[in-house]
């Protein structure tokens, strides 16, 4: 086996390949990011919010760069964050809420349907989208995850917006 320097590291490569790796960036300036929050389970949301923010601008995003749109719930997400991906303005889109399990199959519908039209959305416009909808048992679980998930992500659009900007410029 032999090595391939890639971007300041040895990667190992099987039979000496020309394989290029690209590095993860977490470096937020000059992005935009557009977050999309349902009002459903409002505490949650605005947890998760809170902390996406905070670590946003721990990435360097600046804050007049990043917007906020607020939909009543989690199925209403998609539409808004297809309209800002439509609109050319984002680098990466958060969507935040929570779907809280109730004693109906009400939850199960709205989970999946949620999750499966932000990646519509997402594979359809190219835009990245950080999905931080908890789909929880109880309050306390939401409650109990909402800061590390808002967290993550902030890092997760930011990187992926990266990226697909390196991404796009490799011919």
């Amino acid at each position: 086996m032999s090595t391939q320097t890639t971007r300041d590291k040895t990667v190992p490569v099987r039979g000496g390949e020309n394989i290029h790796e690209y590095d993860a960036s977490l470096d937020g300036d000059g992005l935009a990011i557009g977050i999309v929050m349902s009002r459903f389970s409002q505490d949650i949301g605005e947890g998760l919010l809170s902390a996406s923010l905070s670590e946003l601008q721990r990435l360097g995003v600046d804050e007049a760069r990043i917007t906020l749109a607020t939909v009543p719930g989690a199925l209403e997400i998609p539409l808004a964050l297809q309209t800002m991906a439509q609109s050319g303005r984002f680098d990466a889109l958060i969507a935040l809420g929570a779907v809280i399990r109730g004693e109906t199959y009400h939850f199960e519908i709205v989970a999946n349907d949620s999750c499966r039209g932000l990646m519509e959305v997402q594979l359809d416009s190219g835009v990245p989208i950080a999905n931080g909808i908890l789909t929880c048992e109880d309050d306390d679980q939401a409650l109990a995850r909402m800061q590390q998930k808002g967290a993550d992500c902030a890092q997760v659009a930011v990187e992926m917006a990266n990226l697909l900007a390196v991404l796009g410029e490799r011919s």
